[in-house]
This record gives structure tokens, C-alpha cells and sequence, in this order.
């Protein structure tokens, strides 16, 4: 909410004569070549209809040739003259204007009035003092207007000494006194002006309030607020606003009940307040009683969904929205363009692109960012490079995008490639660039490639190493089996090593069946994130590979009694722009689960007729035998796969999310599904990018 300075007046004059008011209201609406017909039709051209033909063209952007229409004027008089000034200010021509002061016949308290004003407007404010003081006649206008200017320039005492020495201070002098004290935090300055008020109108009420709310002093807002004698929807937005501001959104809720006219914008405030507070429910059910609703409705309703979590309400939102004829806006877009990159949903995001390119948004350098990320998250790569090749003025986040998105896709020279050509165009790279091109290194690895960039980001880009590319060098010592070197690394860090260093060193750890440092490197994790389940689980199955069936005993016991589950295995796949889920173990929640039964049964068959043996590629986790049996067959990754079988056609690949790391028996049965199916299959997990084809997984099972 802004502090609104009033700074212009309005200077009526009757209309005598109808053509002349024609010529003015169509000039208005923008019609002026209809507005031209009328003024050229006129038999007797009077000066005020000559005046009015020229402010219609000022109006509607024509300066060159409401000044041709001027200077073929017979007759012209004080109002000509001022509305030429008047007209050139209003298209910001400000030089234009001085240049017909300065030649005026004769000028009135308008003409200088007018010149200050455009000064002040263009932020010309040594000129607009200069000019005021050479005033011969000052009314409250022209006070008034300086006024605002010094305000508008954060000049405040200088607005108050003008303010003291005006000869009539009026409800507007007052009210902008008052937003000025309120901006620079001077409440008190502020209230003693508004409490010496003769009379307040509704917008000297409303500034104090609002004064008030935007420094934090609500309940003195409030109290204000419950005795002014007349309130208008400005006033109770204002208030509103103050309470979703400082998150006391139950109070604006009470506010917004006792509204008498509920209007889109208090609407509007109240869910994005909800939301910020993260109660989606009680933010829709506000969303669901609005009878009337516009593009920043939905646009603030979706935003709350995206930033919950709740990508499918938002999506869903997104598309009710379209049927319902609203038409998004931009803020709309670019938030579903990041659900779209959340769920991977590429037809929705190819949908949204279109919208953008015949909006042409798309030529920003934001937004093709944004889009580059949808693309990316969405595992379609050629289409993401196709958008960065596309924009000439790349920034540093398209760049670092472009290298992240290669190293998810485990194309680690392609990675590269693209670090050594930011490089060489000039741009410097980042923190944020060396993450990306360690993780690449990482994910392919490229072991001394990643240890020569590690060593060059200090000496050669002048970057400091921070702990998430130490996690990186860690990771990539650790995946080939250098472990020792990587625990060189954590002793040489010069900051305390954090859950994704010690994660890093657990997983190579066991991996490596380094049993005794993957202890230590569990516990550590336990200390620092003690409510995730990864560490206990980890912890557990190095515990009973030793045979120290006590110690995982105490490890579970610990885990019931601090409430630690491991988070449910989720994946899926967008068919014909619907999102479908899939959870492990609950193949029934799905309308088509005796289809996907049936696929699955028959991938069985065929995945045995190849030689795979699910109990010999068997990952321990934490649950019964029993239910280990049962819920690696129903693992989510491999539901979303046969409804992708199902329903996907063969020309186009399968794309499936999880919101986990695949796990071993998955990513072995995958690869046989996409060689025994010829099938391509996408499957991005909470780490990268896995491309299923002719039996060979793109990580080269190297994740």
C-alpha cells in the first residue's frame, strides 16, 4: 500500500456549447480522428472548441500534431496557451513546456502552476523551487503542488517549513503533510497535524490510518478506525490490509465479515494473507464466497497452493480458471510455470509458453529463465536449449540453469561445454555455476576433471568454496570408492560440515562397505537432523549387516519415541494434462488399478523371462519381510510406469517423477522394462534424471 499524495487539482469550466463537449469526450475515449471529423465539420470554430480538439490530441499521445493545430489557431487566449503547457507536461515533455512559458504573451497563476507541476513530476525539483519563489501570484494550488514535490523527494522538513508558511492550508496540504510525516515513520508530527485539522474527509482519515498500519501501530490504527464518522472501501481495505500485514489474519477475517460491500481487492489481500500464513483451506473457502472474482483472484489463490505444496490444487485451479473464461495475467503464468516444473506437467507448460510468446513475454530475460527451469524439471532437454540459444543477453541464472539441467541429466560433457562458453562470452561465474559443474562432474564420474575445477574456484574465479560444493567433492570421492581422500576434505573444511556433507560420506560409506565410518557418519546426521528417518533407516541396516540385532532394537525404539516415519515413496505421471498419483503399496487408490494389475503381471512375466530376480537386487528398508515383498513390487515408480505403458503412446516417452531417490531393485527393473517394452522411459527423482532406453539407464548406474 502506498502513501498517495494529492497534488493536482481539477479546474472545471461550464460547457457552452455541445460540439465542443463532443469534441472533448471523444477525445477522451480515445476516438480522437472521430473527435476530428466533428471539430473540422464545425462552421464557426470557436476558441474553446480549437482548445478542445488540441487536449484531445495531448490526450491520446499526438504532441506534433495538437502543436500544428496550435499554431494554425486565428485566435488564441490565456487557455490555449496553458493547455499547450498542460499538454506537453502530460507527455512528459517538460523542455517543450518551459520553451512556451517562456514565450507566453502573458501567463496567470495556471500557467505557473502548470510548469512547476511538470518540474516536480519529472523529479526536476531544483527547478520547481526556483520557479515557485519567481511566482508574482501564489493561490493554495500552487502550494499545494510544491508541497507534494518536496514530500514526493523525501524533503520533509523543507515541506514543513513550506507548510508553515502557507496563507491557507486546505484539506489536501493537510492529508499530504500527514503522508509525508507517515513515511519517514513521524507519527506523532502526523497525528498532531491531523488532530489540528478543522475538517477531515474520508482520505485525511484513511492516510492517518494508514500511516499508522504501514508502521506497525494496528491497534492504534483500529481504535482510529472505530470512530471515524464515515468509512468508504479505501478505509476498510486499509485496516484490512494492516491485520494480513502483521499476520493477525483472524482479525482480518472479522474485519472482512463486518465489510458492508466485500470488495475483490480485500478478498484478494485476505487469501494471499492466509496463505503467507500457510492455511490453504480457510484461504480457499474465502476464494469459494467471493461472488465476484479477477485474474488476481486466482492468481493469488494459485500462488498460495504453489508455495504450500500442493502443486495438483494449483494446477487444477489453473485450469478451472481457463474454463471459467478468465483470461491469466502474467503473475498467474509464471506461477503455474513453476507448478508445471514442479510436477513435470509439459503439457501445461508448453501450454502456458504459447500464452507467453503471444504475449510476448517470453522476450524477457526473467521469464525465459523461468521457462528454461520448466523444461529442464521436465526432462525435456532439447526444448530447454532451445530457448537458451534463443536469448542473446543470457544472465547468470540462465547459465547456471542450463549447467544444472545437463548435470541432472547426467550429460556431464555437455556441462562442461556449456561452463567453458559462459566463460568465455565474459560472464563470471557464480557460487551457484560451481555447484552445478562439481555435480556434473559428480553425477558422470569425472573424478579429476571435478578436483581440478574444486581447486581452480578460489585461485582462478576468485570464488570461495562453500559447503555444499565441499558435499560435492565428498560425493565425488565417495561414489569412486576414494573415501579416505574424502574425509581428508571434511577435516580440511574450514566451516562444520552440515547433513549433506555427512550424508554424502554415508552413502559412499556403505556403498563401499566401510561399516565403522558409516557409523560415525550416521550418528552425526542423527545429531544434526534428528527428525529424518534417511540416517535411523541407514543406521539400522548397518547395524543388522554386523548382526547387532540389540542396537537396531534401541535405533527403532528411538524412532517411535521421537515420531520418525520415513516419508511415503509418491510418483506421478501427467496423461492427457491430468496428473495422476501413485503411492507404494496403494495400487487401488487409482480408478484403473485392475489395468495396471494386469500390466504389471505381465511385465512380471516378461522381466523373469530376462533374468531379473527382484530378492537378489533387494534394498533393505524398514518394514516387515512381508511388506518388503509387497511393497517392492507396488514401489510407486513402477505403478506410474505400467499406467504409462497403459495410456502413453509408443512414439512418446514416459515421463514419471518420485519425490525419493529410486531405489536399486526399481532402477534394475526399469532398465529391462524400457529394453523388453522398447520403450523410452523418464524417470526424475529427488536427485536427477534417469533416461530408461534399450535396457541402459543415462547415469550408467552411477547415481
Amino acid at each position: 500500500m502506498r502513501f498517495l499524495l494529492n497534488t493536482c487539482r481539477a479546474y472545471s469550466t461550464s460547457f457552452s456549447v455541445v460540439p465542443r463537449y463532443r469534441i472533448a469526450q471523444l477525445g477522451r475515449v480515445g476516438q480522437i480522428e472521430s473527435a476530428r471529423q466533428v471539430f473540422d465539420e464545425l462552421p464557426n470554430k470557436t476558441v474553446d472548441s480549437w482548445n478542445s480538439i488540441i487536449a484531445g490530441y495531448f490526450q491520446n499521445n499526438q504532441p506534433d500534431e495538437a502543436l500544428l493545430l496550435f499554431n494554425k489557431m486565428p485566435e488564441k487566449n490565456i487557455v490555449s496557451w496553458n493547455g499547450l503547457i498542460s499538454g506537453y507536461i502530460k507527455n512528459g515533455m517538460v523542455t517543450e513546456a518551459r520553451e512556451v512559458f517562456d514565450k507566453m504573451p502573458e501567463r496567470n497563476v495556471v500557467s505557473w502552476t502548470a510548469m512547476i507541476r511538470g518540474y516536480v513530476q519529472e523529479g526536476m525539483m531544483g527547478e520547481a523551487v526556483s520557479l515557485f519563489w519567481l511566482m508574482p501570484e501564489k493561490n493554495v494550488v500552487s502550494w499545494t503542488v510544491m508541497l507534494g514535490g518536496l514530500i514526493q523527494e523525501g524533503r520533509i522538513d523543507e515541506a514543513r517549513r513550506l507548510y508553515d508558511m502557507m496563507p491557507e492550508k486546505d484539506v489536501v496540504a493537510r492529508t499530504n503533510m500527514i503522508a509525508g510525516y507517515c513515511k519517514e515513520g513521524r507519527l506523532s508530527d502526523a497525528r498532531e497535524i491531523f488532530d489540528e485539522m478543522p475538517w477531515r474527509n474520508v482520505v485525511a482519515w484513511t492516510t492517518m490510518i494508514t500511516g499508522y498500519v504501514q508502521n506497525n501501530r494496528v491497534d492504534v490504527a483500529r481504535k482510529l478506525f472505530e470512530v471515524m464518522p464515515v468509512k468508504n472501501e479505501v478505509s476498510w481495505t486499509a485496516m484490512l490490509m494492516g491485520y494480513t500485514q502483521c499476520g493477525r489474519i483472524e482479525a482480518a477475517l472479522e474485519l472482512f465479515e463486518a465489510m458492508p460491500v466485500k470488495s475483490v481487492v480485500t478478498g484478494n489481500a485476505l487469501i494471499l494473507g492466509f496463505g503467507q500464513n500457510g492455511e490453504a483451506a480457510k484461504a480457499r473457502r474465502v476464494f469459494d464466497r467471493m461472488k465476484v472474482k479477477d485474474d488476481a483472484t486466482w492468481s493469488a489463490m494459485i500462488k498460495v497452493y504453489e508455495r504450500k505444496g500442493f502443486e495438483l490444487k494449483a494446477l487444477d485451479l489453473f485450469i478451472l480458471m481457463q474454463k471459467e473464461g478468465i483470461r491469466p495475467k502474467f503473475p498467474s503464468l509464471i506461477t503455474i510455470l513453476s507448478v508445471c516444473a514442479s510436477l513435470a506437467s509439459l503439457d501445461h507448460g508448453r501450454q502456458v509458453h504459447a500464452q507467453l510468446v503471444r504475449s510476448r513475454f517470453d522476450e524477457a530475460v526473467y521469464v525465459s529463465s523461468v521457462l528454461l527451469t520448466m523444461y529442464i524439471k521436465c526432462g525435456d532437454l532439447p526444448k530447454a536449449k532451445l530457448v537458451f540459444d534463443k536469448f542473446s543477453s543470457k544472465d547468470s541464472v540462465m547459465w547456471n540453469s542450463m549447467i544444472s539441467g545437463y548435470a541432472q541429466h547426467g550429460l556431464g560433457e555437455e556441462a562442461l561445454e556449456i561452463f567453458q562458453s559462459m566463460f568465455s562470452t565474459g560472464m563470471v561465474p557464480d557460487d551457484v555455476t560451481f555447484v552445478g559443474v562439481l555435480t556434473a562432474c559428480n553425477y558422470t564420474g569425472k573424478v579429476k576433471e571435478g578436483l581440478d575445477i574444486f581447486e581452480s574456484m578460489k585461485s582462478k574465479y576468485m570464488v570461495e568454496p562453500k559447503t555444499e560444493h565441499y558435499a560435492c567433492m565428498v560425493d565425488l570421492l565417495g561414489r569412486a570408492g576414494k573415501i579416505n581422500e574424502a574425509v581428508n576434505i571434511i577435516e580440511k573444511m574450514p566451516m562444520e560440515a552440515d547433513a549433506a556433507v555427512w550424508g554424502s560420506l554415508l552413502g559412499a560409506c556403505r556403498t563401499h562397505a566401510k561399516l565403522d565410518l558409516a557409523e560415525v557418519a550416521a550418528k552425526k546426521l542423527l545429531v544434526i537432523e534428528p527428525e529424518n528417518a534417511g540416517p535411523y533407516i541407514l543406521l539400522s541396516n548397518i547395524y543388522a549387516s554386523q548382526g547387532k540385532w540389540n542396537d537396531v532394537a534401541e535405533l527403532r525404539k528411538n524412532m517411535r519415541a521421537r515420531s520418525v516415519k520415513k516419508s511415503p515413496g509418491s510418483s506421478w505421471i501427467e496423461v492427457e494434462k491430468r496428473v495422476h498419483m501413485f503411492t507404494t503399496g496403494d495400487i487401488r487408490a487409482h480408478p484403473a488399478h485392475s489395468m495396471i494389475m494386469k500390466m504389471l503381471e505381465k511385465l512380471d512375466v516378461l522381466l523373469r523371462e530376462a533374468g531379473y530376480n527382484p530378492d537378489g537386487n533387494f534394498v533393505l528398508h524398514d518394514v516387515d519381510e512381508e511388506e518388503k515383498l509387497y511393497s517392492l513390487r507396488y514401489h510407486s515408480e513402477k505403478l506410474a510406469v505400467a499406467y504409462g505403458l497403459l495410456k502413453v503412446p509408443k512414439e512418446i516417452p514416459i515421463r514419471v517423477m518420485k519425490n525419493l531417490r529410486v531405489c536399486g531393485d526399481c532402477h534394475t527393473a526399469i532398465k529391462l522394462i524400457a529394453k523388453v517394452t522398447e520403450r523410452e522411459i523418464i524417470l526424475r527423482d529427488a536427485n536427477r534424471f534417469h533416461h530408461f532406453k534399450d535396457g541402459i539407464c543415462s547415469c550408467r548406474d552411477y547415481w
